[in-house]
């Protein structure tokens, strides 16, 4: 580093290699990994060979090449494993480097502090109320025993409301979800919430008598705001009611929704999104995609997966976001597949991740006198080692 005593400097670059875990991705411009360094296993990507595609093992890149612009900087971005890292984009020549730096102390750092400040907020409010019961009663330290002990009680009171309210919210959340049905296709699905709420929500519905929309989200992050982000968002789609936007078009609807959903005016918050629209006269599938896993196709029992996928941003990164739009003639008795990355992202008690691999596995494998849907859920929990999981669990399949 230019002006920097040498000692100084190679001490800065060995923290960033170690504490930052540096790891860098080599990709040319048909997408091919030519280079690849650094701490990989940290991201996950230590399976990663060289002149492979590169997005078949990091999909995080999925829509942020080729880049449109150099350098550039995306905070942030959740990986496997629960990482978390800066992405940073350099061209050199025809190739682009992929700089990763682990953000993943910092994210949960912040986390921590936004807890303590909930818990101190909580904390100075009940010691507020104590303090004006004690100044009122003047009571002796008996008293004041006994109103420590009321006050714990209104706390699991409370506590035991918010529990009730978020329970409510998540049965709001799966009451929005369309009904299984089997007629004129048959679509069936499962959705298993997290512990917290989370913010996946798909749907499927006629936009016209020709054409019928699907169609999959999950907005970043737990909790209440991307929750009722994905419930605003799910209404939309549902009621097609952006105005100028033509439905059966998918580049429209992820423009339209890329301007109406920015991040930085909805608390930070983006999501993927998987949109298709199929006319059954023609068997004809167009669909685009917007930083969402891609939808997987299978056209005939023990033929691999078709990966549905089309280029574009996760909905709110960046203004004036293009989205393309794909096409696809669909087969008779086809299935399709829509799925959030809660439906392979799982972590092993071991620490290992369940790979994207393994469940296009698994719904391509006969079922044996059982739903596929509940297999992949049955091995997603056995794989977890416990029924309850870390992130919301949808998948959605159409049979055309």
């Amino acid at each position: 580093m230019i002006g920097l005593p040498r000692s100084v400097a190679d001490a800065l670059q060995t923290l960033t290699f170690t504490e930052r875990s540096l790891a860098y991705l080599q990709i040319d411009a048909r997408l091919t990994l030519v280079g690849a360094g650094g701490n990989l296993a940290n991201y996950g990507l230590d399976a990663i060979a060289v002149g492979e595609q590169a997005l078949g093992h990091a999909f995080f890149l999925e829509g942020l090449l080729p880049l449109e612009e150099a350098p550039y900087f995306v905070p942030s971005v959740e990986l496997c494993g629960g990482r978390a890292a800066d992405l940073h984009f350099y061209l050199d020549g025809e190739c682009v480097f992929v700089v990763l730096l682990d953000v993943t102390a910092e994210r949960e750092q912040k986390q921590r502090m936004q807890q303590k400040a909930y818990d101190m907020t909580l904390l100075q409010e009940k010691e507020a109320l104590l303090n004006r019961r004690l100044e009122a009663a003047n009571a002796a330290l008996l008293a004041t025993q006994r109103d420590l002990e009321a006050s714990r009680a209104e706390l699991m009171r409370e506590h035991e409301r918010v529990q009730r309210e978020l329970a409510e919210a998540a049965f709001y959340v799966r009451s929005l979800l369309p009904a299984p049905m089997s007629q004129p296709f048959d679509i069936d699905w499962r959705f298993v919430p997290s512990t917290e709420l989370g913010g996946d929500a798909f749907g499927y519905n006629w936009v016209d008598p020709d054409h019928f929309a699907l169609y999959l989200l999950d907005v970043c992050g737990h909790g209440v705001g991307p929750s009722l982000l994905s419930i605003a968002v799910l209404h939309l789609l549902q009621a097609a009611s952006l105005r100028n936007v033509d439905f059966r078009d998918p580049a429209q609807v992820l423009r339209a929704l890329n301007e109406t959903y920015q991040m930085q005016r909805g608390n930070d918050l983006y999501f993927t999104l998987w949109y298709g629209v199929y006319r059954p006269a023609t068997r004809q599938l167009d669909y685009g995609c917007a930083g969402h896993p891609p939808a997987a196709l299978i056209e005939a029992a023990g033929q691999a997966p078709k990966l549905l996928k089309a280029k574009g941003l996760p909905i709110g990164l960046m203004p004036g976001t293009a989205y393309g739009c794909e096409r696809n003639v669909m087969p008779a008795d086809t299935r399709l597949y829509l799925f959030s990355d809660g439906a392979y992202e799982v972590q092993r008690p071991d620490g290992t991740m369940m790979r994207y691999d393994e469940l296009l596995a698994l719904i391509n494998a006969p079922a044996a006198g059982e739903s596929d849907l509940d297999l992949v859920l049955r091995h997603l929990q056995r794989t977890r080692g416990n029924a309850a999981l870390d992130d919301d669990f949808s998948i959605v399949r159409f049979m055309f």
